[in-house]
């Protein structure tokens, strides 16, 4: 998702080799603006951004070091805007918060996501499908609020999405909800008659604060319309939607500095997981490649059961992890959203990590081939791996659909990676999860000497 952006960075920093070289630094401002501009960042923004790290950079004496530390601070303050962060709650339960956007942009996924972020959190939330504008919109958040486990409000019947927000919120009160989200109308383009729906179920609802979700692939249009929307509702806060599809990145630096409403999350994948709030000193250290070790603990925190993560660190020094363990651990990992998204917040962690970021803990043939493989065991074999001998292998084979030298490959890939993560159990540190991540295979599972 940064990839690009912070290759462009490091690009304007390698050109100051020496201390006091402004010709060096005249290089790498000139090397800056062009991987900016490159990137999609707006011209108006690129422009302050560049002659601020250039000012900044001479006042702390020139240098690499200084450099970065100019453009670290510049970068910070272009992306923090007046107005809130992540998601805050009202102090009278439900916290209502109005979802707006274009349509195409993402609004209906991304108040799916919103959702799944809260649950995780261990809020009680309910959405409201007011979107009544495209004909599939009630039926797709219907799916998402059951693939979630999130409730949701709807009438087939009413054809005024002004009354069922405010059904809604009398359910969400009435029943303790902790947030509500309302779905509404996007169209095409803005006219007035879209503006006139939400400016009635703005005054109908009175809602704590009003997300505008922008298309990150529309690149200046979401600056434009994000700026539009504000003039014509007021928003508080900019959801960017599908960024991880945005190869240049710019339109997140553009968004907080043009339109002067603070970015709050990002969508920075497909699956429901896959939301991120957007803390800009964070983000920051991200596109300088120094990862977000603050931010990857918060999201696993809000996942982990610390209680059984101790259990499974005593098994796996033990050398008892089993395939009970495994899935277990598959299921908490596919949580956290996309690999991509998750190493990208280690740092001096993205560029080595290979294939291993393109893993998809659910729907990669290997890992359904894994799974197919373990729901043809018996609750001891699932327990007890060493039991597997030829005969149980041969059943097992025939039981999940895979040939024998299939079934031996899993079971050897499981060995391998168990003793791998004893020995990363016990000796630690980046210098063994490097190791470890150079044996990985595509599948995520440890590569097999031939």
């Amino acid at each position: 998702m940064f990839d690009s952006i912070t290759g462009s960075l490091k690009n304007a920093i390698n050109k100051i080799r020496h201390k006091d070289d402004e010709a060096a630094l005249k290089k790498a401002a000139t090397e800056l603006k062009k991987s900016l501009l490159k990137a999609d960042v707006h011209h108006k923004t690129t422009k302050v951004l560049v002659s601020e790290v250039e000012l900044e950079t001479k006042r702390n004496g020139i240098g690499q070091d200084s450099f970065i530390n100019a453009l670290r601070k510049e970068l910070t303050k272009l992306l923090t805007t007046e107005g809130n962060q992540g998601f805050v709650f009202s102090n009278t339960p439900p916290t209502t918060i109005l979802m707006t956007g274009l349509q195409g942009s993402g609004k209906t996924t991304t108040t799916g996501k919103l959702a799944n972020y809260l649950k995780i959190r261990k809020k009680k939330v309910l959405v409201a499908a007011c979107d009544l504008q495209r004909l599939a919109a009630v039926e797709q958040l219907k799916q998402i609020a059951a693939q979630i486990e999130v409730d949701i409000y709807f009438d087939d019947n009413e054809k005024d999405p002004v009354k069922i927000a405010v059904a809604a919120q009398e359910k969400a009160k009435k029943e303790l909800y902790d947030v509500l989200l309302i779905d509404t109308a996007g169209r095409l383009a803005i006219d007035e008659e879209l503006m006139k729906q939400l400016a009635n179920v703005k005054d109908a609802v009175k809602p704590d604060e009003i997300f505008y979700v922008a298309d990150a692939l529309t690149g200046h249009d979401a600056t434009k319309t994000a700026t539009t929307f504000k003039e014509k509702i007021g928003i508080d806060g900019v959801i960017l939607s599908k960024y991880d599809g945005d190869t240049k990145g710019g339109v997140a630096l553009s968004i907080a500095h043009q339109v002067e409403t603070p970015l709050r999350f990002i969508g920075i994948g497909e699956k429901m997981p896959d939301l991120e709030v957007f803390i800009p000193d964070r983000i920051v250290s991200r596109l300088l490649g120094l990862g977000d070790i603050e931010g990857l603990a918060e999201k696993t925190s809000a996942i982990i059961d610390e209680k059984k993560a101790k259990e499974v660190t005593k098994k796996i020094k033990k050398g008892e992890f089993n395939f009970n363990d495994f899935l277990e651990q598959l299921s908490m990992m596919s949580k956290l959203g996309s690999m991509k998204s998750i190493i990208g917040m280690i740092p001096g962690l993205s560029q080595m990590a290979g294939p291993i970021k393109d893993m998809d803990f659910e729907n990669s043939d290997e890992i359904k081939r894994i799974k197919a493989l373990i729901g043809s065991m018996t609750p001891k074999e699932r327990e007890e791996p060493s039991l597997l001998n030829p005969s149980r292998k041969k059943r097992i084979a025939v039981g999940s659909g895979l040939t024998e030298v299939q079934v031996n490959k899993i079971l050897k890939q499981f060995k391998n990676a168990s003793k791998m993560a004893k020995k990363l159990s016990t000796k630690g540190g980046m210098k063994g999860l490097s190791n470890m991540l150079s044996q990985m295979g595509p599948g995520g599972m440890p590569k097999i000497p031939r």
